[in-house]
């Protein structure tokens, strides 16, 4: 059976919920829309639910389970009716009758007891009442105050309880949320919350700004809801005539459910053409820890779906929406997601996340750590309560953590085998596409063009990914000494089985390729902590370079890194990652890297301008130990002004064994969404290459027996865990030195001395020469990036 042999229904704002649901007598209704579908897919027909143009406001989600199931023959689509925009929308049009308050202000009673989460007036999203006032011009928050919490700015508030501080990570990983409670007997702050990062540190304490404070409501477009009183304040601008314009108060977090579950999905269904808009904001209730990685999560989005198998929502667009747009939660089959524009998220994009039930041997923070005898070792996944055979493709993803900035437009944990292709995606706050952990792999991303992304946060990149999975940090295997050959038999034996370890969670390959991706405050490409079974060939990297942490095999082959190059940080000595025929634009930037580099570093290419004869690449070849066939040259691009990075036929790149990749398939094909996509801003040809990209001088100084040098760049800052580019790392700790004694380790950073900041080598000096002998003195160190405080007597 085909579509044009089902059934079709028509829905109408102007419809009537007795008719009978023709195109001439259209349902009113959505949810009897859905009755009338439901008895016709049950009789095996293909249902066509046709929306006609219009705004249809949700006073509770639209939910579908297994009764609302096609089939592969006779699927059930709702779709909008070509000629007009369908709307479905969490929010309810407000009818107020304005009258004058104080000065520029205006007031209006709402119902008691209706829940506001965000205002919107003719469209447009007006704030809440907030210090300091929005800026679209500053770029984190749009605006703070590190004094917005002090006692003296929370004396001028008479109630603040229902107001809401939001704080950046103390190291810009991510955020913080808490609900203002009310004010203490000295008149500090009361608040709760601060769940929503699983690395806590603390807050920032310079990046923040309070809102929902109704003596802050003094700017144009800001707005205050007494919930007590039922009396909504607003102070408009000029350019607003609030007697006749469109006020939505926004309520409902989900707009459609997709509510099955493994023993009874949701079959067949599809969503087309609709526009999701206004959803309530979501972030007290982002609580739940991703594994070990730095997220936090909350289940659910505007378009929620569970329990889902060949499902598809496409050609939508998703809008003006508080929380994750669209959220796949737990075990769902072929889901895709295709043609969509997404704009103005308050969390992320679209999120593939599986339950935790279906991992082995889960651990949940950072520092959590078992032994390798607590393991089930068992590759793969427990359950199948995860996303698997899941696409995402041709869509346009922009504007993502308007709200929440540890999020992402793509965000996949606890999944597999999930396709993100030909996509555009720009403007958020942190990753572009963020995958939690190596659980369980699969993955393909190709043809993207991301760009415009860790704009808010710090320590990460277009793409980020940590595999922080059960083999990452065990308590009594060393990592190093895995993948080392031994001549006894038995030994061998145990080595085949550890060396399995990093593929335990990580049991299939994620690929990387043909993709466009530029990060001007970060790494284009970031494998973080334990990231492993990676393939990356084929990218065009604009700025911030590959950064391989430690982690197993890893392909990093046929990559173009512009001004800048491989940063190599704190690799296992047996990691087998391959590294071959890229083209880099500097050195190598490598952070603690054994020689010689992995399994294989060679046939590389450092580009020279204007180098005319190809060399040998000495620099790489000390830098990594191996490269001996790596040259430098001018690679010879066919038009880098114009972003083609391919080389000539007779550059020296192609004789190191590079191989041109299109340069002509990034980002979005459909015609709709390329029209309004917007693609990176093209480096500079034959820019300067990137060094430590810092002005900070990266001096070495003898200390004792002990070699400490300056903190330098951003590499070094995110291998230790910085909050900022500052302190001093230990780079050689001899035996028998005192430092060694202390407890000092190479690689840890000097942060404090007796409580004062250390910036730079010639300061700590100085600090340490003036604590005289026999005074007992602390140190603070930055080690496995947490601090740690150290003491110890001056002899």
């Amino acid at each position: 059976m085909n579509r044009s042999e089902g059934v079709t229904i028509y829905v109408s704002n102007g419809g009537d919920d007795n008719g009978d649901g023709s195109e001439r007598n259209p349902f009113a209704a959505l949810a009897r829309a859905q009755q009338a579908a439901r008895l016709a897919s049950a009789g095996g027909a293909a249902v066509n639910v046709r929306i006609q143009p219009g705004v249809y406001y949700l006073e509770e989600p639209l939910r579908f389970t297994a009764e609302d199931s096609g089939s592969a023959e006779a699927p059930v689509v709702y779709e909008a009716v070509h000629g007009g925009e369908v709307v479905l929308n969490g929010g309810i049009r407000l009818d107020l009758q304005w009258e004058a308050h104080e000065g520029s202000l205006r007031k209006a009673r709402v119902p008691r007891g209706l829940p506001i989460d965000q205002l919107f007036v003719n469209g447009e999203k007006w704030d809440m009442a907030r210090y300091p006032n929005a800026n679209p011009d500053v770029r984190i928050f749009n605006g703070y105050a590190a004094d917005c919490v002090s006692p003296e700015r929370a004396g001028r508030w008479n109630d603040p309880g229902g107001g809401y501080l939001h704080v950046m990570h103390k190291h810009l990983w991510g955020d913080h949320h808490y609900r203002i409670t009310g004010k203490d007997e000295q008149g500090s702050l009361l608040y709760e919350g601060g769940w929503q990062n699983n690395r806590q540190k603390g807050m920032h304490d310079k990046y923040r700004f309070v809102e929902h404070i109704f003596e802050e409501l003094d700017a144009p477009r800001e707005w205050y809801w007494n919930s007590k009183e039922g009396m909504l304040y607003v102070f408009p601008d000029e350019a607003t005539d609030l007697a006749g314009a469109v006020i939505e108060a926004v309520r409902l977090p989900h707009l459609v459910e997709l509510a099955g579950s493994r023993q009874e999905p949701v079959r067949h269904v599809e969503l087309r053409g609709i526009t999701f808009r206004h959803a309530a904001r979501t972030f007290m209730d982002n609580r739940e820890p991703l594994l070990r990685s730095d997220w936090t999560i909350y289940r659910g989005g505007a378009v929620t779906v569970q329990g889902s198998e060949d499902c598809a929502i496409a050609d939508c667009r998703l809008e003006q929406l508080g929380g994750n747009a669209i959220f796949a939660n737990g075990y769902n089959r072929r889901l895709t997601v295709q043609g969509c524009h997404l704009d103005q998220i308050g969390a992320s994009g679209i999120a593939f996340v599986g339950r935790a039930d279906a991992v082995r041997s889960p651990l949940f923070e950072y520092e959590e750590r078992q032994s390798i005898g607590q393991l089930d070792m068992e590759p793969g996944p427990l359950s199948d309560d995860y996303p698997a055979d899941c696409l995402v493709e041709d869509c346009l993803i922009t504007r993502c953590g308007t709200v929440e900035k540890q999020s992402a437009p793509v965000q996949l944990s606890m999944a597999m085998d999930i396709t993100v292709r030909h996509c555009s995606i720009y403007d958020a706050p942190r990753a572009g596409i963020n995958i939690s952990e190596g659980t369980w792999g699969g993955h393909l991303i190709e043809h993207c063009d991301i760009f415009d992304t860790v704009l808010e946060t710090g320590d990460h990149g277009s793409f980020n990914s940590w595999g922080r999975d059960r083999y990452w940090g065990l308590t009594d295997v060393d990592l190093n000494d895995l993948n080392e050959l031994n001549a006894d038999a038995a030994e061998e034996e145990r080595e085949r089985e550890r060396s399995s370890l990093p593929l335990l969670d990580a049991v299939k390959t994620t690929i990387i390729r043909n993709n466009r991706w530029r990060c001007d405050n970060g790494w284009d490409i970031d494998l973080d902590d334990g990231s492993s079974n990676y393939h990356i060939y084929n990218n065009l990297c604009l700025a911030g370079g590959i950064k391989l942490r430690e982690g197993f095999y890893r392909i990093c082959e046929n990559n173009i890194m512009v001004n800048n190059s491989f940063h190599p940080h704190v690799w296992y000595k047996g990691s087998r990652d391959v590294f071959r025929h890229n083209i880099v634009f500097a050195d190598y930037l490598p952070i603690r890297v054994p020689q010689p580099w992995g399994l294989e570093c060679d046939g590389n290419f450092l580009h020279v301008p204007g180098l005319g004869c190809a060399q040998p690449a000495s620099q790489l070849q000390q830098l990594s130990g191996r490269d001996e066939h790596s040259v430098r040259g001018d690679a010879g691009f066919i038009d880098p002004a114009a972003g083609d990075y391919r080389v000539a036929p007779d550059s020296a790149a192609m004789r190191t064994g590079f191989v041109n990749f299109d340069m002509d398939r990034f980002g979005v094909r459909k015609p709709e969404l390329k029209a309004v996509a917007r693609t990176p801003k093209l480096p500079s040809y034959a820019a300067p290459a990137a060094s430590s990209g810092s002005g900070r001088d990266a001096k070495l100084v003898r200390w004792g027996k002990a070699m400490a040098k300056n903190i330098v760049g951003l590499g070094e800052v995110s291998a230790a865990g910085l909050p900022e580019e500052s302190g001093v790392v230990m780079e050689a700790i001899s035996w028998g030195s005192w430092q060694l004694e202390a407890g000092l380790q190479v690689g840890d950073v000097l942060w404090t001395i007796n409580g004062r900041r250390i910036e730079h080598v010639d300061q700590m000096m100085e600090l340490y020469e003036g604590i005289t002998a026999g005074e007992a003195w602390k140190l603070t160190v930055y080690r496995g990036q947490r601090e740690i405080e150290l003491q110890w007597t001056k002899s």
